[in-house]
């Protein structure tokens, strides 16, 4: 490693340090939460046109990237200055409303800052202050912006969830993580295991109960944390699962036929696997 980066590293691979970096990258996950799935669906339909041999679209909508056209009050189309980005402070300072019109400005966003914060600073309780810890922030970014896209869309997109299925397996060939042997099953056990319940639910009674999606996104997590996890994160999905929804239901906000995703419970109970350690969830359970 070139010596430059170690003074850097030392103030990033800090409770405080990642602390900071994790409300910063929780910023850029409020971009991603939002934009993604417009920008799928922009794909999907020009590529149905095509397929179709239609027309393209005579209104032709203003390009949209991740970093293109700069954040906007969607109200009123002030442009958010960039002392009025910073994370969380400037949410408080503007006291959640838009300096321009005063629309208010959701809760959710300073949330998804502080909770991707506060998880990166657990990255560093959990792996210490070393270099692959940095490894797991990202890990950990990638779960938080997949839970809240499929929340709001029931859609788990393929350039979240390939890149972080490739990216456990290639950390595990380099050594950074677990032995390939362990988390190659852990992807085979990962998909396998939901795609084995898809079909069988489909097959009795007609209906599809989930999506491909989350086979994929069971298959990174057996990537990262090996397959011995995969039971444990499906039982604690299911934990997860019930309680968010008695919740809803008491609450009043499930009601019948409304299609409650099964990606974020996943994502959740891969966090808390992670955050525990396969030794102490295997004790947990009885197993070790």
């Amino acid at each position: 490693m070139p010596d430059q980066l170690l003074p850097i590293l030392d103030v990033v691979l800090t409770p405080w340090g990642l602390a900071l970096l994790g409300l910063c990258v929780g910023s850029f996950l409020n971009v991603v939460i939002h934009r993604m799935p417009l920008m799928l669906e922009r794909q999907w339909q020009s590529d149905a046109r095509a397929m179709l041999e239609l027309p393209e679209s005579t209104t032709e909508a203003a390009p949209l990237t991740l970093s293109k056209p700069a954040s906007r009050c969607p109200k009123c189309g002030h442009q958010i200055r960039w002392f009025e980005n910073i994370p969380l402070i400037s949410w408080l300072v503007l006291r959640g409303k838009c300096s321009a019109c005063g629309t208010a400005i959701g809760v959710r966003y300073p949330l998804v800052e502080l909770a991707t914060g506060a998880l990166f600073a657990a990255c560093y309780w959990r792996f210490g202050a070393e270099p692959t810890t940095l490894l797991w922030c990202g890990f950990v970014a990638v779960l938080v912006a997949a839970a809240m896209i499929d929340w709001d869309t029931t859609l788990l997109p393929d350039d979240l969830t390939l890149p972080l299925l490739w990216a456990g397996l290639v950390a595990a060939a380099l050594g950074w993580n677990l032995p390939l042997k362990e988390a190659l099953w852990g992807a085979v056990a990962g998909y396998l295991s939901l795609w084995s319940v898809y079909w069988l639910f489909k097959l009795t009674t007609g209906k599809e109960g989930m999506g491909y999606g989350d086979f994929k996104l069971l298959a990174a997590l057996g990537a990262w944390l090996g397959w011995p996890m995969i039971l444990p994160i499906v039982l604690a999905s299911s934990v997860l699962g019930a309680i968010i929804g008695i919740g809803m239901k008491v609450t009043g906000q499930l009601r019948e036929g409304v299609y409650v995703p099964y990606g974020p419970f996943l994502a959740g109970a891969g966090l808390v696997v992670t955050m525990a350690g396969q030794q102490r969830v295997l004790q947990w359970l009885g197993w070790a």
